[in-house]
Formats: C-alpha cells, sequence, structure tokens
C-alpha cells in the first residue's frame, strides 16, 4: 500500500506541476499575443550606428498602409528596469515601460482600478502612470494609489489606475506611463527597443513578417545579403516550440509515474504470495467447505484491489494536500501553480485500481489451484 502511495502521489503531483506549467505558458502567450510579432534591435557592427536603433520614425513606416498593408496594429515600447519608484517612506524598484494605448489590442491589459493611459495622455506627454499589480503593493501596500503622487527616477508622476494580476510567467512588477512621457524625461531620443506587431488576420502573419522586414532593412540602409540589424520573434514559433517541449516533459512524467506504480505492483504481488502461502490452510477449509476455485480467485483479487486503491486514496489526498501547501512554484520570474483536476484523479485511481488487479492475478491463480488436501495438512 505504501508503494501505490508514493506512486499515485509522485503521478499526481507531477501531472499537476505539468498543468500549472502548461496553463501558464498559455496565458502568458494569450496575455502577449498569441498571433504577434515583437520586432527589436541586434546590434551589428556592419549598420550604420546612427540607424541602427529601431525609432518613432520605424514605427510610423510600419502604420503606413501602402507600405505594409498586411498589418493592422503597431505597438511600440521603450522600457527601462531598476528604477527606483517612491511614496512616502516607501521605495520600490520596478520596471518601467512606456507604450501607448493601442498595446491593449495586442496585450491583455486589464485595469483593476482608475483607468488606463489614453491618446490624450500620449500626446500632452502626461505624467501620470498606471501599476502593475505587484508593483501596486511593492510602493502602496494595501492603500488605494488612485491619484497619489508619486516618484519615478525622481520626477513626480500622478498614479492614475492600477492594473489586475497579469498571470503567466510574466511577472507583475512594472510602472506603465505614455511612451512619449518616457521618451521626453526619462530616456530622451525618440528610440524604442520593442515593437510589437499584429496582422490582419492570422493568414497575413507571415505577410507582415516579410514587409517589416523589407521595411526596416531599407531604412536601415542594409545591402543585399547583409544580416538584419533587428530580429522578429514569432509567438507561433515559441509556442510551436513549447508545445514540443511540454509534450517531452508529459512522457517524463509519465514514465517517472509508471516506474513508481510499477513499484507499488510488485510490492503487492509479493504480499500477495506471501499471504497465500501464510493462508495455505484457510484456503484449504474454504474449499474442503465447498468454495470453488472462482471463490477463491475472487478472494484474493478483491484484497488486492482494496490494498492497491486504499493506497491510491491516500496517494490522491497527500497529492492534494502537498499541491495546496506548495500553492506556488517560483522557478526565477516563472511561477508555476499546481493543478490537481478530476479527470487526473479519477485516472490515477483507476490506474492504482489497475495496478492492484494485474498485481494480484498471479497470487489468486496460484491460491485458486492449490488441492485442498495438500492445503489442509500445510502447517
Amino acid at each position: 500500500m505504501l508503494g501505490m502511495v508514493i506512486g499515485v502521489c509522485t503521478v499526481v503531483l507531477l501531472i499537476a506541476l505539468g498543468q500549472g506549467f502548461q496553463t501558464g505558458m498559455t496565458q502568458t502567450f494569450n496575455n502577449m499575443g498569441a498571433s504577434a510579432m515583437y520586432i527589436s534591435s541586434v546590434p551589428s557592427k556592419t549598420v550604420v550606428a546612427g540607424v541602427r536603433n529601431l525609432t518613432n520614425e520605424d514605427v510610423a513606416a510600419f502604420q503606413n498602409k501602402e507600405l505594409a498593408p498586411s498589418v493592422s496594429v503597431v505597438s511600440p515600447t521603450r522600457t527601462r528596469n531598476s528604477v527606483d519608484v517612491v511614496y512616502g517612506n516607501n521605495n520600490a524598484v520596478e520596471q518601467i515601460i512606456g507604450l501607448l494605448p493601442i498595446v491593449t489590442q495586442i496585450r491583455n491589459y486589464q485595469v483593476d482600478a482608475g483607468r488606463f493611459i489614453n491618446d490624450q495622455d500620449v500626446q500632452d506627454r502626461a505624467d501620470v502612470v498606471v501599476l502593475g499589480y505587484q508593483a501596486a503593493i511593492d510602493v502602496f501596500g494595501s492603500d488605494s494609489p488612485i491619484d497619489q503622487i508619486i516618484r519615478v527616477h525622481g520626477l513626480r508622476f500622478r498614479v492614475i489606475g492600477t492594473l489586475q494580476k497579469f498571470g503567466g510567467f510574466s511577472g507583475d512588477s512594472y510602472v506603465l506611463m505614455p511612451l512619449s512621457t518616457m521618451q521626453t524625461k526619462l530616456t530622451g531620443g525618440d528610440r524604442v527597443q520593442t515593437i510589437a506587431i499584429k496582422a490582419t488576420d492570422p493568414d497575413h502573419v507571415d505577410a507582415a513578417i516579410n514587409e517589416v522586414t523589407a521595411i526596416l532593412r531599407v531604412r536601415h540602409f542594409i545591402q543585399p545579403g547583409a544580416p538584419d540589424d533587428f530580429s522578429i520573434l514569432d509567438m507561433r514559433e515559441v509556442l510551436n516550440s513549447m508545445q514540443s517541449i511540454l509534450a517531452a516533459f508529459s512522457i517524463f512524467m509519465a514514465a517517472i509515474g509508471a516506474i513508481s506504480l510499477l513499484v507499488g505492483g510488485i510490492g503487492i504481488m509479493n504480499i500477495m504470495l506471501v499471504s497465500v502461502t501464510e493462508r495455505t490452510r484457510e484456503i484449504g477449509i474454504r474449499k474442503a467447505v465447498g468454495a470453488r476455485r472462482r471463490d477463491i480467485l475472487l478472494q484474493f483479487l478483491v484484497e488486492a484491489a482494496v490494498l492497491s486503491l486504499t493506497g491510491g486514496l491516500i496517494g490522491l489526498g497527500l497529492a492534494i494536500g502537498c499541491a495546496k501547501a506548495i500553492g506556488e512554484v517560483t522557478l526565477g520570474r516563472t511561477q508555476i501553480i499546481p493543478e490537481v483536476s478530476i479527470n487526473i484523479a479519477l485516472i490515477a485511481l483507476g490506474v492504482s485500481i489497475g495496478t492492484g488487479l494485474i498485481s494480484g492475478t498471479y497470487p489468486a491463480l496460484r491460491a485458486a489451484r492449490l488441492d485442498p488436501i495438500e492445503s489442509l495438512r500445510y502447517e
């Protein structure tokens, strides 16, 4: 029974972690835009330094329908890491992201309180910010941050909104502000770090990639045959890669679970064989008073099934308890919340019972074939 407890607990916990990882990954892709592309600069010594970085002019070129008819949404961002954010005596280090309101058509930002950045804020270069879920907690704790004044890199900004927990593996420790404000007051210049692109529809993603590639190569004066000074991250390719990894991970978990259950099954078979030997006289008495082979066979199969089911139930309860106790596994910025589904619980119990029945078949057959006279003589 202990072998089944360990086996079922191991299987359920591993699958729960795997499902939690898959859920987090799926949520991350959905939040970032599953069909979006992310363009970023890649420094290259072969390209003129003055035009190597992505700029507002590149963004305007992507928005030109004549040059990029397959592009529907263009969302530039500028990021600055490890910036001091101060409110009163509270001091936190957060990531600052400058962006445009159109980003909500790609990334799944959900406002919890207040409002999001709008076009007027961008036009006015307004000193306003929106706090991510964790950033609001880091800076304000349980107090409401709406309309409060904070200092970002020593400059005063008014909090106009907070966001719901983003979820997935992206984290929530960030402060959003209008891109124009960030470029004017924090970073200077018209440089952007990343440009998110969304195609008019999923069938035109490849065409959109070709269009923005052609635009950037012309704008950055890249000669034919020379390497690009930028990279394009296609979320479809990343998603396919992650699905392959998850499939391999599932096979790995199944192998570990199979080994654990095999060990438990061998344990049950050994115990049942010992039980047959110790209860030889009992089997003889039962046969002498009329018990048939199938009655003996059924008795030992039921005992094996009850042992394995009991071990499975204990293992399942232990796995659910461990999953709740763990609550959240954090690997770097990756957060995995174990998920124990009803289907997995039922499958685990079914497999434990099946393992018990398979393991108990040989001992049960051996008990059923015992000669009653020889069994009565057994000491």
